[in-house]
């Protein structure tokens, strides 16, 4: 796309930001690639082409083999704990910030929307901030978790149990209290603005047929194909930054 069709179907998703009484973004992977996190899917590059899943993030992959698990997400955590949020997860904020986005709802767990400034958050996929044990229910923040390794395991300094990071596995359930709020948010929103994510990974992805079928719409920032493209007032498919670069731009 072009700077001019971008500019112009930016200026497009600026209105229907304007006209919306409640604008609910939800975000994947795509908005923090721009911040150095690799997503997860796409070929060649996804975290997932190097690693099977199954074998490091399921639950039961924790607890068959927890210092497995953690040679895999120890050096993550480490890296993502380093990272800073980018143009698109402040303009998220911003747009909240100006009354003009009632919630982002994420996938993530990376943090970068809390540090970019957004308030209220809701993270589907729990979040790296904080790890609990699996016994005691212990909690330790993320720069306090390192201390808590034994030959490759994070066990609790109290009680020696299992340490494990709040973030959603395979094989768990999504928090019951975030997805109720999602779905609620969905119902009401009069648009739901979708920013770097495949819409392909459930139950989040069917937020916005939630969204639809209340009567709301969809606005898509995000490169490759997804499911809602064809359903979507208008998508945008470039740089994430440079197209929520553009959409606060046309609000200006």
């Amino acid at each position: 796309m072009g700077i001019a069709a971008r500019d112009g179907t930016a200026a497009r998703l600026a209105e229907l930001i304007r006209e919306s009484r409640c604008t609910v973004a939800l975000t994947g992977a795509g908005i923090s690639v721009p911040s150095g996190i690799p997503d997860f899917r796409t070929p060649g590059e996804g975290v997932w082409e190097k690693v099977d899943p199954m074998e490091v993030a399921h639950i039961d992959a924790f607890h068959r083999d927890p210092e497995r698990f953690w040679s895999f997400y120890r050096p993550r955590f480490a890296m993502l704990g380093d990272k800073q949020p980018n143009a698109a997860h402040l303009a998220l904020a911003q747009l909240e910030a100006e009354g003009l986005l009632d919630a982002v709802v994420t996938q993530n767990v990376d943090c970068l929307h809390r540090k970019a400034g957004t308030e209220r958050l809701i993270e589907v996929h729990g979040s790296i901030d904080t790890s609990s044990c699996t016994e005691c229910h212990a909690s330790y923040r993320l720069e306090n978790v390192d201390a808590l390794f034994t030959n490759g395991v994070a066990h609790c300094s109290g009680c020696s149990g299992l340490v494990k990071p709040d973030v959603v596995l395979f094989g768990e359930l999504l928090p019951e209290q975030a997805m109720n709020q999602a779905q609620e948010l969905a119902e009401r929103c009069d648009l739901m603005l979708c920013v770097g994510s495949s819409l392909e990974v459930y139950p989040v992805a069917g937020l916005p047929s939630i969204a639809r079928a209340s009567g709301g719409r969809l606005g898509i920032v995000t490169q490759g194909p997804t499911p809602f493209d064809s359903e979507a007032e208008v998508k945008l498919d470039g740089d994430v930054v440079d197209d929520m670069t553009a959409v606060l731009a046309a609000l200006a």
